[in-house]
């Protein structure tokens, strides 16, 4: 029973800084451009270790390990949505 009280305390800890995120909501295209170019599309940490042209491993993606990975990348698609819908703009150079 003990090991389910710091996952507990974790999620409420993180509670408001989700809430916050979810709420926040892109009115300006600096602020939607910022960030779309600090938010990367892929996880920058997913690798495949290569010697000489052979295999050794693969790194898999550790994004989602991420407490706030799901909030993160929905602030990252409603700043995509926003350029493309209010703003009109191409936003290929995101994807």
């Amino acid at each position: 029973m003990l090991s389910f009280i710091p996952i507990r305390l974790h999620q409420n800890l993180l509670q408001p800084v989700r809430q916050w995120l979810e709420a926040l909501e892109i009115q300006n295209s600096k602020l939607a451009h910022f960030l779309c170019k600090a938010i990367p599309a892929q996880c920058p940490f997913e690798r495949d270790i290569t010697v000489f042209g052979r295999k050794l491993f693969h790194i898999p993606p550790m994004c989602k390990l991420n407490p706030l990975y799901e909030e993160v990348v929905g602030l990252r698609f409603r700043a995509l949505c926003y350029l493309a819908d209010e703003c009109g703009e191409d936003i290929t150079a995101y994807c």
